[in-house]
């Protein structure tokens, strides 16, 4: 699987603006865990996603940062308001004209990406192992990733094929 970035490399620094204009660069989470998930208001699998990833961040609690990415390019501003609220979503920022899915290479919603606390690519791919054929998840590749950096261990699997809604993008 070829990809734009590497494990074990910095992860290209952003600032994305949130739902409310404010601006969040991935280089403030210096010092914790960030996990940054390429996101979608209208795939099922972000849905599913969504709601266990809200228990997940509240067992890693201030050693980890989520920063939800909206990927889509043709999801408007007022449903990812709406969905955002109704996941219960504390913060989902705007790639408006995909630059930061574009540098990370993302492909799918959920599309995941572990960057540790000195700011370098641990995990990219999958949320678990749910496919088409795998219709209930025996490993949780997220989970299990951000469990290991914050053990001070890397991830195995350090990159997993991504699986979900494809990434609506315009042709230039």
């Amino acid at each position: 699987m070829d990809t734009l970035i590497r494990t074990h490399q910095p992860a290209p620094d952003f600032s994305l603006p949130d739902l409310d204009g404010k601006f969040h660069r991935l280089r403030d989470c210096r010092g914790r865990v960030a996990v940054l998930n390429f996101w979608s208001a209208e795939c099922p699998h972000a849905a599913r996603a969504d709601s266990e990833l809200l228990v997940l961040m509240k067992t890693w609690g201030e050693r980890v940062t989520l920063l939800q990415i909206a990927a889509n390019i043709n999801e408007p501003e007022e449903l990812l308001r709406r969905t955002a609220a109704e996941r219960g979503l504390p913060l989902v920022l705007r790639d408006r004209d995909q630059q930061v899915v574009n540098r990370y290479g993302a492909l799918t919603t959920p599309h995941c990406f572990v960057v540790d606390a000195q700011g370098i690519l641990r995990y990219q791919g999958a949320y678990d192992n749910l496919t088409f054929r795998q219709r209930t998840a025996t490993e949780f590749y997220l989970r299990q990733a951000v469990e290991a950096v914050l053990a001070g261990e890397p991830p195995d699997p350090e990159q997993t094929p991504p699986y979900g809604c494809a990434i609506v993008r315009h042709l230039v």
